[in-house]
């Protein structure tokens, strides 16, 4: 009898020091957001405009959560930004539905800064150039433009972002009988000729350089992997971003959440804040997966720390990026 319970009592011992040790597991998987109010923070998300379907709204209340507790300073949106077919003018009912009636945390009333995806091109890509006349926390000056960001007000100490549209360096785009129209307008070449010079801008208060556009150059999923967009994009700019010493590309497209790391440049693909995709790992990957989420940025001027947030407030993955 007396043994029994003495196998009994230990039996139990175990089952609770196995739990205890999950929960620690489980406790240490899941560490606590780093925010650092001195940094330039911004939040990074793509491919969401869906009337708030298919978690959209769930990554947006996440996101002004995060943005809240990290004083995030600005948006940017890696494209896609209105399903299906992008928006015909400045007073699409999309406008209302995808994007006022979904971001309205008073966190998230500061500027977004957008490219354009493939979607977008469907109609009138034009249309998002013309609401940064009407909204006024919507800034998108062209189809392609830059910017550079203070670090905690400092002049002397900058951020260089260039905002591309990669639509156009898509060859069979050109034959597309959606996209096509639109791509046929932009001239790729004076494209690349200002990227350039963007980039090549000489003043020693840079000391970050950062492109944001919508296709990846590189992507774990099955689909894209090889894909014309996938192979295109890195035949356009890959050598152009190691000539001037570009730090990261900022891309969506794939619905996923990703880091690799090829050649010394970090290319993060950020296009989970609505529907999610398969993804898998390349041999370069840091960090995949098919979650709703998106990414805090906080940089400053040796160091850019970048946490992986998924829409129940979790931080799946974080790095950081160091001078």
């Amino acid at each position: 009898m007396i043994s029994q319970f003495i196998t009994r009592l230990f039996f139990l011992s175990f089952i609770i020091h196995v739990c205890v040790s999950q929960a620690q597991t489980a406790k240490k998987a899941v560490p606590k957001l780093e925010v650092n109010p001195q940094a330039l923070n911004f939040i990074v998300m793509g491919d969401w405009g869906r009337n708030g379907e298919d978690h959209q709204k769930e990554v947006a209340a996440q996101m002004g959560k995060t943005a809240a507790a990290a004083s995030v300073d600005f948006i940017i949106a890696t494209g896609d930004n209105f399903y299906p077919e992008g928006v015909i003018s400045g007073h699409d009912p999309l406008w209302k539905y995808s994007f006022e009636d979904i971001y309205t945390a008073f966190s998230l009333q500061w500027n977004w800064y957008p490219v354009l995806g493939n979607h977008d091109y469907g109609t009138n890509p034009d249309a998002q150039v013309a609401y940064s006349k009407i909204s006024r926390r919507w800034k998108m000056p062209a189809r392609y433009y830059s910017n550079k960001f203070s670090l905690n007000g400092d002049t002397t100490q900058q951020v260089l972002i260039a905002f591309i549209d990669t639509n156009p360096l898509l060859k069979d785009f050109y034959r597309n009988s959606g996209y096509g129209p639109n791509v046929r307008s932009q001239d790729s070449t004076a494209q690349k000729t200002w990227l350039k010079k963007v980039l090549s801008d000489p003043s020693p208060n840079i000391k970050w350089k950062l492109v944001v556009g919508h296709h990846p150059m590189f992507t774990g999923s099955d689909k894209r992997r090889e894909g014309y967009d996938t192979r295109n994009i890195r035949a356009s700019l890959k050598n152009l971003f190691e000539e001037y010493h570009v730090d990261a590309y900022l891309a969506g497209h794939d619905h996923s959440l990703q880091h690799i790391v090829v050649d010394d440049l970090d290319h993060f693909v950020s296009g989970a804040a609505s529907e999610v995709t398969q993804v898998g790992m390349l041999p370069q990957s840091k960090f995949a997966a098919s979650k709703y989420g998106f990414m805090l940025f906080s940089a400053m001027p040796d160091k850019i720390l970048v946490q992986i947030v998924d829409e129940n407030g979790n931080v799946l993955y974080a790095t950081t990026l160091k001078k």
